[in-house]
Parts: C-alpha cells; structure tokens; sequence
C-alpha cells in the first residue's frame, strides 16, 4: 500500500515520488504488470497496476477506485505513555489489529513525560510509526493519533464514547463478557506499567468506564491495548 493526496487519487495516472515512489522502485522494486494499491489514509483507495518505473519514481495506472467507510463500532485506545521505545511498539500492534485511533495519555505513574519539544518529538514518532504499520497492514484508513492528553481529558471522552473499558487486572469481569455497542466509538483504556492510581479508577468509573481483565496473565501496557482489540474486533464482526 502507498500513499498519495486526495487529488493524486483522483487522476487516471498516479506518479508516486518522493519517499513514496523510492520506496516503490528502489525497495519494494515493483515492475511493470504488479498490482499496487494507493490510499489517502482516510479511506479512499485506488487499485492500479504499474506502467513504468523510474529509478526514485513508479507510474500507476489506475483500475478502480473505491472509498471504505469508517468501521462500526470505532476501537480507539487511550494508552499510557510507555518507557523507551515501547510507546511506538504500542502504536504499531495496534495499527495491524485494527485500531481507529490511539489517545496518548499522561497517566498519573507514567515514568516519562511528554514536554516541550520532547512531547512534540514523540508525537511525531507515534504518527509516523502509525502510517508506515498502515501501509504495511495495506490499510485505506491510517489511525489517528490525537494529541496527548490528561485524566480528565480522558474522563470526558469516556463519557461521551458509545462504550468505555479500563484494563484492570483485579477487575471481576473479564473483557470477553463485557457489553458492547454496536456503532458509535469503543473506548479501552490501558494504564502505564505501575498501575492506574486509585483517584485515576475513580474518576474514570465515574465518568462511565467498566473495569475489566484479559485473563489470568499480566501483559504490558505496550502489548495489552492490541490483545485488547482484537478481543474485541473479534466480538463486534470486523474480524472474520
């Protein structure tokens, strides 16, 4: 999958160049006859076969074109902000299991912080890292990644969403039985890997979120929000 602007899409022959067409023709090494597809990351696809290749750059000739409508219900994870690398090995799982967009969330024992020029930088990481799993994931829709947000930030989305979940480990139901809308947006919120603090708990059931476990193991908050998606994907009919 590549990407390409709303108005590239619209035209019978798609140029793809810059990063786009390198990737294409100096490491994907397409040739003349494959099959490519070209999405705007917002739904919109093209399926097109290459007509020439250049080195930097690949001519597409369009076949069809198609726009995908977002998926019901909508999955977003609000996902504590993790140690090192593993905020991005986050965004990445969840991007190939289906996520629809991922709220960074500076939870009260998050370790790192997101300030300044730092939290500007790992935003910008996480969207990248967001893009190229779509493009791997041959997604038409990229997961929007917002801006970072606070416990009470969250515990407005939490009442406004069709349904919210928080991970708890001590949590009596398990995320297999709990109820699920049918459209509107699911919310799952996954705590950083000291826990969510029990002011945190309390202002999110407040708001509406029901507490729930993934079974008798403990995984970290980098692999959790993915299992805890296609537990659900798996439940609402978009997976299978």
């Amino acid at each position: 999958m590549f990407l390409a602007g709303p108005a590239d899409l619209a035209r019978d022959v798609i140029v793809l160049s810059g990063a786009e067409g390198r990737h294409a023709a100096d490491v994907r090494r397409l040739a003349a006859g494959e099959r490519a597809d070209v999405t705007d990351g917002a739904g919109q696809l093209a399926e097109c076969v290459v007509t020439r290749v250049q080195r930097g750059s690949v001519e597409l000739a369009v076949r069809s074109r198609r726009v995908l409508p977002p998926p019901q219900p909508a999955v977003t994870v609000v996902q504590a902000i993790p140690k090192g690398d593993r905020g991005q090995l986050a965004v990445e799982l969840m991007t190939e299991v289906g996520v629809d967009a991922v709220v960074p969330w500076a939870a009260e024992r998050c370790i790192v912080r997101w300030q300044g020029e730092r939290g500007e930088r790992s935003l910008a990481r996480w969207r990248s890292t967001a893009r190229e799993a779509a493009k791997q994931a041959r997604r038409a829709r990229i997961p929007d990644i917002t801006g970072l947000a606070g416990t009470d930030g969250v515990a407005v989305q939490v009442a406004s969403a069709a349904g919210a979940v928080v991970l708890d480990p001590g949590a009596d139901q398990p995320l297999g039985q709990v109820a699920l809308p049918s459209s509107g947006t699911v919310l799952v919120i996954v705590g950083p890997e000291g826990g969510i603090s029990p002011a945190e708990a309390g202002l999110l059931a407040r708001a509406g979120a029901t507490p729930a476990h993934l079974g008798s193991t403990i995984l970290r908050t980098s692999t959790a929000g993915a299992v805890a998606a296609a537990v659900l994907l798996s439940r609402t009919g978009r997976w299978g």
